[in-house]
């Protein structure tokens, strides 16, 4: 079976960037690659990946400062690569919202290992099951909820939201964390949105049983 993962691969040395092309295409990855940040954002206006593998020093704008620049607009998994092995640079690699991190030099099988889990916890929510969340019903195919007989749209936002939460039961996701996922920029625009899907999924949305509210950290679902 093939798979249908798209991974873009950065990194300007030519005999790494190649490895890890072959590596890749060989357990049926579809793989594109780019010498550098500028190259890369090219190919990122045109095609939507499912993982980038991101090298961090290279010439132009390096990995760190294209994954901060990224992350504030865009939920695509980065894993950072890179032949600085200190704690304090992997740590501000994961601080700046990559996924993952992996020191040259580094085994293609443990490379590979590392894409599979990322790419599986992304992918492991079926949009074509409808999802129970209490009394609410929720087909994001057909981008429907019905609760108590009565059938609600929800919009491209909410179901991206919805996606990611289902996706994640129980995790907590901070305001910050869900501008990224939407797209929304201003806080109270997110807390309006949320407010709105309650009103979408919750039997009482003022007090909402599934879709909370964590003082002081963010929003939480949780589905029986």
């Amino acid at each position: 079976m093939v798979n249908k993962s798209h991974i873009l691969v950065v990194d300007d040395d030519n005999r790494i960037r190649d490895l890890i092309k072959e590596y890749l295409k060989s357990n049926d990855y579809i793989i594109s690659t780019a010498i550098d940040v500028e190259s890369a954002k090219k190919k990122l206006s045109h095609f939507k990946f499912d993982l980038i593998v991101l090298d961090i020093m290279m010439p132009g704008q390096n990995g760190y400062d294209f994954t901060k620049e990224f992350k504030k607009r865009d939920t695509t998994p980065i894993i950072l690569l890179t032949a600085k092995g200190e704690v304090e640079n992997r740590i501000k690699g994961l601080e700046i919202g990559a996924d993952d991190y992996l020191g040259k030099p580094f085994e293609p099988k443990e490379l590979l290992l590392r894409i599979k889990n990322i790419i599986s916890k992304n992918t492991k929510l079926d949009l074509k099951k409808v999802h129970k969340i209490g009394d609410a019903k929720v087909d994001l195919t057909k981008m429907l909820v019905t609760i108590k007989n009565k059938v609600k749209k929800i919009n491209s936002t909410e179901k991206k939201v919805l996606s990611e939460m289902l996706s994640n039961l129980g995790k907590t996701y901070s305001r910050e964390q869900m501008s990224k996922i939407t797209g929304i920029s201003h806080q109270r625009s997110i807390d309006v949105m949320i407010t709105r899907l309650r009103q979408k999924i919750e039997v009482s949305p003022s007090k909402p049983k599934y879709l909370q509210t964590i003082r002081g950290a963010g929003y939480v679902l949780w589905a029986e």
